[in-house]
């Protein structure tokens, strides 16, 4: 046992394969990059990094009980996490969209009117996607020794780990996210097409969070 961890490798090897899978987070940033830039990119990677924090602070203070056992609570944590990543979909699409019609002159005029606010999203993105919730504080507590005199640095080192990985990840996110936006900066159409795509991930991640259960 390492800090009153159970099986530190087993969490390095699960956190590592976690962070990979894609979600909304992960794909805010990939788009976020690709259309404004890195900077704009590591500021929605801030805001992924606080939410994910708070999540693993809640977690190891035991607000999984109280989530858990409250079906109301969880209801409404779900909706509004559905229906926010809903509305981020939406609006790529109807930027994209506008971008398609009105042709670079016009989307050049636009841009100042939506310019994003990257670390506010993608905290609210963080917050209120009820999976990440639940997965966060079951995949944590079940490393850690209920015995040990002092949880909370059992909790650390596991947090550590995780956002060590993301941070990593994201960076790759970022990069990648700025690459693709130099191959098709010169062709508005194919990014508006793209950005709609990602919209419509969006839209898919919403509904699939709408359909989420506590089983």
């Amino acid at each position: 046992m390492f800090f009153g961890i159970i099986d530190i490798w087993a969490y390095v090897i699960g956190a590592f394969l976690i962070i990979l899978l894609p979600g909304p987070n992960s794909l805010y940033v990939l788009s976020l990059a690709a259309t404004h830039g890195v900077r704009q990119g590591y500021r929605a990677a801030a805001g992924v990094f606080v939410g994910d924090t708070v999540l693993m602070v809640l977690a190891a203070a035991g607000a999984s009980s109280l989530l858990r056992s409250s079906a109301l609570l969880f209801t409404i944590v779900k909706y509004a996490g559905a229906a926010y990543l809903a509305w981020i979909g939406f609006q790529m699409i109807r930027g994209a969209w506008r971008a398609w019609r009105q042709g670079p002159a016009a989307a050049e005029e636009a841009e100042p009117e939506r310019r994003p606010r990257p670390f506010r999203k993608a905290l609210t993105i963080s917050l209120l996607n009820p999976k990440a919730i639940l997965f966060f504080v079951s995949f944590f507590v079940q490393f850690v020794d209920p015995g040990y005199a002092t949880p909370a640095l059992s909790f650390l080192i596991l947090g550590a780990v995780i956002q060590i990985f993301s941070l990593l990840y994201l960076t790759a996110l970022i990069f990648g996210g700025t690459f693709l936006a130099g191959q098709f900066g010169r062709h508005r159409r194919l990014s508006a097409g793209l950005t709609s795509g990602v919209g419509a991930v969006f839209l898919g991640f919403g509904a699939k969070l709408a359909t989420t259960s506590l089983g």
